[in-house]
């Protein structure tokens, strides 16, 4: 498949850079609003740790039987920042090395990664909404909050969205495939 180019090689070094600054930013969130909660209600989710209204989000999921949101119930809490720092030395190693062929299985990986990520996110996001307490103060059918976009769920509006750190995490796999598709060192 030939060598990665300079301006490739650069390209990886930058993808490895956003990986790794993906880390200290919230990948995903939840905006909650209401008649009472005006200015919204927040769930940060890192991938080393949960921030926000949690306290009263959990209070307010009690009603309907929802389980608690914490770190603890999320084990992938505890190692995904030491997956994407692999993932960003990882980069580096084939941006150093210049090989194409490493470049593309690693994007194949990568891209697995990607789906298998958003995956676990909906599958959370299915059991914390499909197995609620039967002996709740407040009965809701069993739901399936989006991963992205809007959701009612009696008086309140949720908002679900891919954050900051998403946000590099894509740059940095986009990043992945522009150096695979145009990144390769032309001879004359």
């Amino acid at each position: 498949m030939g060598r990665i180019s300079f301006k490739g090689m650069l390209g990886l070094v930058l993808s490895a850079i956003c990986f790794a600054v993906s880390i200290f930013f919230p990948w995903w969130a939840l905006r909650l609003t209401a008649p009472q909660y005006k200015e919204g209600l927040y769930m940060w989710v890192y991938p080393y740790k949960m921030e926000g209204n949690l306290d009263i989000i959990n209070s307010l999921n009690h009603y309907i039987g929802m389980k608690q949101f914490s770190e603890a119930t999320f084990p992938e809490l505890s190692y995904l920042s030491y997956i994407v720092g692999g993932v960003a030395i990882l980069t580096l190693v084939i941006a150093i090395s210049r090989n194409r062929t490493l470049l593309a299985g690693w994007t194949v990986i990568i891209l697995a990664l990607g789906i298998v990520g958003i995956y676990d996110i909906y599958r959370w996001l299915h059991t914390f909404g499909a197995n609620l307490s039967s002996s709740a103060p407040i009965e809701v059918d069993p739901f399936t909050p989006p991963i992205f976009g809007t959701n009612q769920l009696a008086n309140f509006e949720t908002f679900s969205f891919f954050s900051y750190g998403a946000g590099f995490a894509g740059i940095a796999i986009f990043l992945l495939l522009v150096v695979l598709w145009k990144g390769k060192e032309r001879h004359v």
